[in-house]
């Protein structure tokens, strides 16, 4: 059995493969990963033998097709997952700002599993191409914990001056967002940058994902239309698997 190191590091080429970097060089991935050559030439032949890389022209490296069929089987497992990538490209396109799906994985992992800019008419804002978010300081993390009962995070980093790590104001922003149904943060992540989320619930009123959207933090002042529209997608596509609201 491959050792938890052996694993550790090929699950650290294979994420650094991305929208930005479809195709790495062992050079070039070398100075990413910070790893010697020797090493990482072993652990790229490793993957192109198991099919989860290609080996192309020129000594690059691509993800090769048996990440697809992983894929594949991931999203038939989640019936909910199109028709919520569906609603997020509606979000997007109707507000034209970078909205996402995100799924709380464990304790306090949050995870961006699905991001779409179509539409967006404004600057890039943080975190665009980030899976793993911080769960303390983005709408997102916030929605799903407060509504999982989790407290905040231990380590709690602090990114900005307003960045949430007492763990009393944290309780209190958590009651805030069970209560009104949505969380927001502003210049909590990174200054300049704000977002919104909102549930998305099946059957029974299970929480499925947060679909949200970051925009800049000055636009929040006329948040009422973009909340609006994330509310009125995320209630449809909670209706359509399955929820009925008491």
């Amino acid at each position: 059995m491959p050792s938890s190191s052996l694993l550790s590091g090929a699950v650290n080429v294979l994420t650094a493969f991305d929208a930005d970097h479809t195709e790495w060089r062992l050079s070039e991935l070398s100075r990413h990963l910070g790893l010697p050559t020797s090493t990482l030439h072993e652990q790229l032949l490793a993957l192109v033998e198991t099919g989860l890389l290609v080996r192309v022209a020129r000594g690059r490296y691509r993800l090769g097709w048996r990440l697809l069929k992983l894929s594949s089987a991931l999203y038939g497992s989640l019936p909910w997952y199109g028709p919520a990538h569906a609603a997020m490209e509606r979000v997007a396109r109707g507000t034209h700002c970078l909205a996402f799906l995100c799924v709380l994985d464990g304790e306090n992992r949050v995870l961006c599993v699905a991001r779409s800019v179509q539409g967006r008419d404004g600057p890039p804002v943080a975190g665009e191409l980030d899976f793993e978010l911080p769960a303390h300081a983005t709408a997102s993390g916030k929605l799903l914990l407060a509504l999982a009962g989790r407290p905040l995070p231990v380590g709690a980093q602090g990114f900005t001056a307003r960045t949430t790590t007492d763990r009393q104001a944290w309780q209190a922003q958590a009651e805030t967002v069970c209560r009104d149904g949505y969380a927001v943060t502003a210049d909590e992540w990174a200054d300049g940058t704000a977002s919104l989320a909102v549930p998305v619930r099946g059957a029974g009123g299970r929480v499925l994902a947060a679909l949200g959207i970051s925009l800049p933090t000055q636009a929040l002042r006329g948040r009422d239309a973009p909340l609006r529209s994330l509310r009125d997608a995320a209630d449809a596509l909670s209706w359509e698997l399955g929820w009925r609201p008491d």
